[in-house]
């Protein structure tokens, strides 16, 4: 049976046709404490543990309801209580999370273990990344609420980075949460006051940061903004992104120099449609995967190709740097070091006309370049370094560039032996995006060839 709960009550067919056109101020995202012990017999008989969420969600929509002109019937806020399975949920689910306005993650221990949260998450936070390349803007719409306080420890790269004080909202609520206020009738005051803030907090979040409704992200198959279970939660994973490009001071004569700046890190090839220089948004996007990312320029020195890798790597690349000759020597000679933990991106703007007049030539003179990087690795290696022609269809594919790189940096990183001081005598562990370590796919077995494809 799939329910799913709107406006704090069980919206039927007539009710879901009024709300059309109505986003969702927020979505409640949790961990479903049923889904945790569905494999444990006994556990819980004759009660819904998830019920105490229930009840904060009905009072979250009844605020945000008198706090707002929404009209009867419109959505105030979204709860997924559904078991996980059955035609269109993952749909449905995308579609809300590309419409709401407001993400709230109800934090506990048990949330950021959640794979299913951290793909939510990550979801949610394509749209607030992708409205900041366009906008060059804020766009901070995640307002998260202590369920079970958990110690920064526990948190991953994303929920750190959040500037929030969850103090505004009771001193009480910071040390048990609302777990803690809502289950005990001595703190019914306590409770009271938070959900009364926290309502207050998503209306005004909502109405002042208005972000960008988006493409709804395929949740079966989205990452987790957490990382992986195996990789645990924790300090985020570094990736090094790097920028072969000209800047403003050495562009090809005739090239327009509004798609650059003073550095190689200033390069923004899907202007004006982004506002922001690519490497920045890359980086969001890297972070938005738990990773720490590194931003640098191709000028910098490199080190010895020889060398066992310190890092996987993205390297960006403009084929308008090809007509460089320096460029292209240096680019030739990376390019024969052979390095498949470093996934190679050309970004190239369908709306860019000058890009678009010089394509033939500088793919070929790239192909000619870096043949080794051309041909190398998965089906959607070869498909990154053939072009990338959007914004959108750059975030939709880095997260999975990632993972390759990830995965090869894992497969070449140097193993020390036991007793060399070195380690504990295995290769570092490097979980990519999707979760996977223990498969290190072979860029060219042809069955890797034909799961791509």
């Amino acid at each position: 049976m799939r329910v799913l709960i709107q406006d704090g009550g069980r919206v039927h067919a007539s009710t879901q046709q009024r709300a059309v056109g109505h986003r969702p101020y927020f979505f409640l995202s949790y961990a479903h404490f049923f889904l945790s012990y569905a494999h444990t017999p006994g556990y819980g008989a004759g009660t819904d543990p998830d019920m105490w969420v229930e009840r904060l969600f009905q009072d979250l929509c009844g605020h945000v309801m008198a706090m707002t002109d929404l009209p009867a019937g419109a959505p105030a806020g979204f709860m997924d209580r559904e078991i996980r399975s059955g035609e269109g949920w993952s749909e449905r689910l995308g579609d809300v999370l590309a419409t709401c306005r407001v993400f709230v993650p109800l934090f506990s221990p048990r949330y950021f273990a959640s794979e299913m949260c951290g793909k939510e998450w990550y979801a949610f936070e394509q749209r607030a990344i992708h409205h900041r390349a366009r906008s060059n803007q804020p766009a901070e719409a995640i307002v998260p609420a202590l369920w079970v306080p958990v110690p920064p420890s526990q948190l991953p790269g994303s929920a750190e980075r959040l500037q929030f004080n969850h103090r505004d909202f009771g001193e009480r609520y910071v040390s048990d949460g609302l777990y803690g206020l809502i289950k005990l009738r001595l703190f019914a005051e306590e409770y009271e006051r938070a959900v009364y803030e926290l309502a207050k907090r998503i209306v005004s979040v909502a109405d002042s940061v208005r972000i960008d409704t988006g493409r709804p992200v395929d949740y079966r198959l989205a990452p987790s903004a957490f990382g992986s279970p195996s990789s645990g939660v924790g300090a985020p994973r570094p990736m090094q992104i790097t920028i072969a490009a000209p800047t403003r001071h050495d562009l090809p004569e005739g090239r327009n120099s509004d798609h650059y700046g003073d550095h190689p890190q200033d390069w923004n090839p899907y202007y004006p449609a982004s506002a922001r220089p690519l490497a920045y948004v890359a980086e969001e996007l890297v972070r938005s995967l738990n990773y720490q990312a590194v931003i640098t320029s191709f000028d910098e020195d490199r080190h010895d190709g020889k060398a066992p890798p310190s890092t996987p790597e993205i390297l960006l690349v403009d084929r308008w740097a090809l007509r460089d000759e320096d460029h292209c020597r240096r680019l030739a000679a990376f390019d024969a070091e052979n390095r498949p933990w470093v996934t190679m991106v050309v970004p190239w703007s369908r709306e860019d006309h000058q890009s678009r007049a010089a394509e033939t030539e500088l793919t070929e003179k790239l192909e000619a370049v870096m043949p080794v990087k051309m041909g190398q690795g998965r089906a959607l290696c070869r498909a990154a370094a053939k072009g990338v022609p959007t914004m959108e269809a750059f975030g939709q594919l880095l997260p999975q560039v990632v993972e390759v790189a990830a995965q090869q940096y894992l497969k070449h990183a140097k193993a020390y032996p036991p007793g060399s001081g070195g380690g504990s005598g295995e290769r570092t562990r490097l979980t990519g995006p999707m979760g996977n370590t223990s498969y290190i796919p072979d860029p060219h077995d042809p069955a890797t060839e034909a799961e791509d494809l």
